[in-house]
């Protein structure tokens, strides 16, 4: 994807992240020892689309997560913003340099009771631009809202399209709603993997199937 300046909300930097169609993706984290391990980003037709690479477990490099395109070409940084009680993340056009400004941030609405579990994103180069995250990402179950409270996407448990089996949770779909940029919906993600990853672990896991992305609807 050959990316440019985004003139329109919600983008990162490209009209090619942003579909006239509701786009469905299959994520797939590369490995399950560590909060913010690697991800791999596939289209319906199994096509590379986003990836994010591992380099450890060291704290220090999961507090900054890389969004790429397939040639590894740097298009949104995730940064961790310390100290912040509400775990407030930022969002940066492309790799993050010393000075530049964040063009998101990502928190917890509140640290206390239900609240936890929302997110809400401001958008800095557009006030008054917002977005609210509701559901459980550990598992697998998000929903993506704008200012009007419409769904812009969505973070779903996956299905086997040949076996209907529901498959683990280190596979999931994100959907993206046309005038949504993915990457920018692939960088809210990567924040909640981060904020929720504690709870990735499974306390009742069981050995669940996983497949390659394969062409689907």
């Amino acid at each position: 994807m050959d990316l440019c300046v985004a003139s329109g909300a919600g983008e990162v930097e490209d009209a090619s992240c942003v579909f006239k169609q509701e786009m469905n993706l299959t994520v797939l984290k590369t490995s399950l020892f560590f909060a913010g391990d690697g991800f791999t980003v596939y289209d319906c037709k199994g096509q590379l689309v986003f990836r994010v690479d591992s380099y450890g477990p060291d704290t220090r490099d999961r507090d900054e997560l890389v969004l790429m395109d397939p040639n590894g070409r740097c298009l949104l940084t995730v940064r961790r913003k310390r100290p912040s009680l509400h775990q407030r993340w930022e969002g940066f056009k492309g790799e993050r340099m010393d000075g530049d400004k964040p063009i998101f941030s990502v928190k917890r609405a509140s640290i206390i009771g239900r609240s936890r579990g929302s997110l809400t994103v401001e958008m800095y180069e557009n006030p008054g631009e917002e977005y609210q995250i509701e559901g459980c990402f550990s598992q697998r179950c998000c929903t993506v809202f704008n200012a009007m409270k419409e769904s812009v996407a969505e973070i779903r448990r996956k299905v086997d399209p040949t076996t209907s089996v529901v498959l683990g949770r280190e596979v999931f779909s994100l959907s993206v709603k046309p005038g949504l940029d993915a990457a920018f919906a692939m960088g809210f993600v990567l924040v909640l993997d981060q904020i929720n990853g504690e709870d990735y672990v499974d306390s009742n896991a069981t050995t669940e199937p996983a497949v390659h992305p394969s062409t689907e609807d």
